[in-house]
Parts: C-alpha cells; sequence; structure tokens
C-alpha cells in the first residue's frame, strides 16, 4: 500500500513528517473515539470477508481528532493505496477526473474538507461513487461525443469540520457517517504519554496531567504542545518534563490551565467587554480580533461550546457566566466589570 498526495501541504514539511510518524498505524494503536471505531472495524471485516470495496465513509467534528488518521488506518488495514487530496484543491472536473481514473479495485480516496468541493466537481462526482461510472464529454458542438468510462469500485472516503454545508445528494451518497467528538481526559493522558515514548522524551505524570489537561481534548493539540514543552525541557530544564517545567512551559505560551490560548481570550473578553456579554454576531466578534470568522467558528469556537464559556443564539453569540468567572470578571447582566484582583 502507498499514500499517494495530491494536495499542496498546510503546513511545513518537517512538521508533516513528524506528525505523521507520530500517528496511529492502525484500529488496535488509535486511542479514543471507541463508538466510530468500533463500528469501522465491523465494516473492515465485513468488507474482507465478502472481498468487496468498502461503502463510502464520511467523518465530521471539529478538526485535530484524528479523521485524516482513521482514513489512512482504514486505507492499511484493507492493504490498499490511499490517494490524498482536498475540496479546495480539486478546482476543476477533470482534476477530479484525473485522479478516479487512476484509483484501482478497493482503492480509497480521501478528500479533507470535502464540505468546499466545487459544484462542478461535485456533480462529476455523483455518478463515479453511486455507479462506479464517468461520463467524459470530449470535442465540443455538434461534434461532441460522451465517453461512459467504467471505474474500479473504489471507496471515498471524506472528512469535514462542517457537515451542515455538504449538500443533501453528497450526504447521502456516503454509505457511512462518523462523528468525532473530543476526547475525555484519559484518552488525553494515554495520548500523551504514547507521544512522549515515540519522541523519546522522559516525562512524570505531574507532565503527562499538566499536558494533557491543557490538550482542549484533540491530539493534535497535546502533540503540538508536548513538543514544545520538551523543547522547554531541554534548554531550560535537565531535559525531564514535569509537573512544574510543564506548567511553566505552556505559561510561556499563553496556553492556561484549560487550554484556552490568546485568541480564545480575546474571543470571550470582546464579547463580554465590547458588547455587554451578547448576543454579537460572529463576523462582528472576528472584525473586532481581526481573525477570520470561519476561523473562530472551526477552531476555536468548539471548544469554547464544549466549555460552556458561550452560547449561540438566534441574535448571535453570548457568554456565560462560566466564562466571566474563568476570566476573573464579575458578572453583571447590565454592566460587566473586571473585578480587581
Amino acid at each position: 500500500m502507498s499514500d499517494e498526495r495530491m494536495v499542496s501541504p498546510k503546513v511545513r514539511g518537517e512538521d508533516r513528517v513528524q506528525e505523521s510518524n507520530l500517528r496511529p498505524r492502525s484500529l488496535k494503536e488509535f486511542i479514543g473515539q471507541t463508538k466510530a471505531k468500533e463500528n469501522i472495524r465491523i465494516l473492515l471485516d465485513a468488507a474482507r470477508a465478502r472481498g468487496d470495496a468498502l461503502d463510502h465513509v464520511l467523518l465530521y467534528g471539529p478538526p485535530g481528532l484524528g479523521k485524516t488518521t482513521l482514513a489512512h488506518i482504514i486505507a492499511r488495514e484493507m492493504g490498499v493505496r490511499i490517494t490524498v487530496t482536498s475540496g479546495p484543491a480539486l478546482e476543476r472536473a477533470g482534476d477530479l477526473a484525473a485522479i478516479i481514473t487512476n484509483l484501482g479495485k478497493k482503492d480509497i480516496l480521501f478528500i479533507d474538507e470535502v464540505h468546499r468541493l466545487s459544484r462542478v466537481v461535485e456533480e462529476r462526482l455523483y455518478p463515479a461513487m453511486e455507479d462506479y461510472a464517468l461520463d467524459i464529454v470530449i470535442g465540443k458542438g455538434p461534434s461532441a461525443k460522451t465517453i461512459h468510462l467504467p471505474l474500479s469500485r473504489f471507496t471515498v472516503v471524506g472528512a469535514t469540520t462542517r457537515i451542515a454545508l455538504l449538500t443533501a445528494p453528497l450526504r447521502g451518497r456516503f454509505g457511512v457517517v462518523h462523528r468525532l467528538d473530543f476526547y475525555d481526559r484519559e484518552e488525553m493522558r494515554s495520548i500523551v504519554r504514547r507521544t512522549a515514548s515515540l519522541l523519546g522524551v522522559e516525562i512524570d505524570e505531574g507532565g503527562v496531567e499538566e499536558v494533557s489537561r491543557r490538550a482542549r481534548g484533540t491530539p493534535r493539540v497535546a502533540n503540538r504542545l508536548l513538543r514544545r514543552v520538551r523543547d522547554y525541557a531541554q534548554v531550560r530544564a535537565d531535559g525531564v518534563i514535569t509537573e512544574e517545567v510543564a506548567r511553566q512551559a505552556l505559561g510561556m505560551l499563553e496556553i492556561d490551565s484549560l487550554g484556552l490560548d490568546d485568541i480564545d481570550r480575546r474571543v470571550i473578553e470582546t464579547i463580554i467587554l465590547k458588547f455587554g456579554g451578547g448576543p454579537v454576531g460572529l463576523d462582528t466578534i472576528a472584525a473586532s480580533i481581526c481573525e477570520e470568522a470561519d476561523t473562530i467558528m472551526d477552531v476555536y469556537e468548539p471548544y469554547l461550546l464544549q466549555l460552556g464559556f458561550i452560547d449561540r443564539t438566534p441574535r448571535g453569540r453570548v457568554a456565560t457566566k462560566l466564562a466571566y468567572g474563568h476570566l476573573g470578571i464579575t458578572y453583571n447582566e447590565e454592566q460587566p466589570q473586571r473585578r480587581l484582583l
């Protein structure tokens, strides 16, 4: 099995290689997401027993929870090739045609950010997913001809952080749909221990607890924080990550006890201090802190909602009493004032 990438990297090459090396390579190694993992295991066992390709799979949820990792595991468990692309990378119908005509029997086509497929590409994908065929138009005008090209039975694995943006026809063509949720504390501790072992980093249980607690229930964040804490331990300590070393390192990164960073706090403070606790629209918040609205919605808001720090209402976002307390701001619905500490 090989991994063929058809999309420009989103991060630096060395970071991609390191992140790839930290990813589990089998369902047995994969920590957390128990329900999704068990259903995928049944799907794999059944497909292997029939000698057939998998049904199309859609994975959705906040970024960093393992959608890409699961796609690679599915391909590896099936012993087939995986081709990786993304919605924005498939600009023309010809881009999609060039990829799917080169897929072999049972191969996996992984489409990240599948909700960002253009309408033209999406409509070309429908018959490929449903009928395993592609209609190619050659020529123009009266002399144009349509060639019906049969395809091998392949599997599309789609990943998205915004399932509501998928059109109903596309969503309906996925036979298997799983949501990935934030990881609990024990799962995060196991992930931190595993990553530390792979990186060859010595870490005690206090350090494990401190990193996992601030990782926002997200493995990608945990791995990133652990690498930065490792750097701090090598330079400022004796190379061992203790609870105090982790606390100091994460303090320098402005990651607080719940894993909130500067942008998280600015979002909450904007709602409370500039707009009286809300409701306030997402675009207004984004303009106030000079950040993209989509970034706030996809990256920051899910965790703030998980913590119960903000609410979504028909009129906009509202800060909750918990958010006031975490930032040390006196909760007053009329005129919130920062508490003097």
